[in-house]
């Protein structure tokens, strides 16, 4: 086939495939009766060979190298292409969140773009230190950097940064709520679990609805500690979230401490011990020993039938527990 004809059933530029011939790769190496060159089948294979070589992102001199080279190890280049590639995604993905992070601070002027990219530039400093001090600068953020720093904090890593980026945001009010309430949603745990943190940190109004509204998030952490945020609100159905907890050892210490307050705090003192009362009843061992713990630190008069009806639980640290407890608020008592 003639260069014309190849160009045309290959999609092979016919300046490309001149441009293969005058650095060697892929040359015409037959002629016809009237002396043109032509390519042979061989050329047409090692043609498309070279064009599956470059698909992989090989550069021209890669490919000259791999495809006359019989000890070429195919596996290493493979390996070679997608480390490049996986650079070229990152560096790709880091650019679009640089743009995104831009865009979110509804810029009106050029000012305002070279002022936010200063921002963020000074934000991903290799320095964990000057991060830390560039957050610390910024004692009341103007609403439109907000989204940068709420994107700073969400990938930062180390924590003496991280806790200084929470605090500006925390200053700036509800302003950061939005973009921490879509980063719950994150595919990264790590960024999930910062975006609850700096809520909590926030402590507004605002703030406590959303975290009050995530018990059935996916993430055990953030729902477990979603569930402690409503009790200590009192919200309707508490106890037995709690109790939820400390039976399953799912931050049973914090779920018990809750509930005390919850006791303490609301009035709950009988209802809880009540519930605590049940659901020592059909409880496995492990279970019981934590359920009992629970009861430490309620009024010993509300307690007192309950632990004394597990001195004799079959389980012997549960008894001992029991024991350990009523011994503690007899001494306090006559303290």
């Amino acid at each position: 086939m003639l260069i014309g004809e190849v160009a045309q059933r290959s999609g092979i530029s016919a300046r490309m495939l001149r441009h293969y011939d005058r650095i060697g790769l892929v040359s015409p190496s037959e002629r016809t009766s009237g002396g043109y060159r032509e390519y042979s089948e061989s050329d047409m294979r090692r043609l498309f060979h070279v064009e599956g070589l470059r698909s992989l992102g090989l550069s021209l001199a890669q490919i000259a190298e791999a495809i006359d080279d019989q000890t070429f190890d195919p596996a290493a280049m493979v390996d070679d292409v997608i480390e490049r590639t996986r650079e070229q995604i990152t560096r790709g993905q880091e650019l679009v969140q640089r743009l995104e992070d831009v865009q979110a601070t509804a810029p009106k002027t050029w000012a305002d773009v070279l002022r936010t990219i200063g921002l963020i530039r000074g934000l991903e400093s290799p320095s964990p230190s000057h991060r830390q001090q560039l957050a610390l600068k910024i004692a009341e953020p103007e609403q439109r950097d907000v989204p940068v720093l709420v994107e700073a904090m969400l990938r930062e890593n180390a924590e003496a940064a991280a806790g200084a980026l929470q605090w500006a945001i925390a200053r700036s009010g509800d302003t950061a709520i939005p973009a921490l309430a879509q980063a719950l949603d994150s595919q990264d745990s790590e960024r999930r679990r910062r975006a609850f943190d700096a809520l909590v940190k926030l402590d507004t109004p605002a703030a406590r609805q959303v975290i009050m509204g995530l018990t059935k998030h996916e993430d055990l952490r953030i729902r477990n500690r979603a569930i402690i945020a409503r009790a200590h609100h009192s919200k309707k159905g508490s106890i037995s979230a709690l109790i939820a907890l400390i039976s399953t050892g799912q931050d049973d210490v914090e779920a018990a401490d809750a509930l005390t307050e919850l006791a303490l705090r609301y009035g709950q003192v009988d209802r809880v011990v009540a519930a605590l009362a049940r659901a020592l009843k059909t409880a496995d061992p492990d279970t019981r020993r934590r359920l009992v713990a629970a009861l430490n630190d309620l009024p010993p008069d509300a307690t007192k039938d309950t632990l004394t009806s597990l001195l004799n639980d079959e389980d012997r640290a549960t008894a001992l527990t029991a024991r350990f407890i009523l011994d503690t608020q007899a001494k306090d008592a006559r303290a």
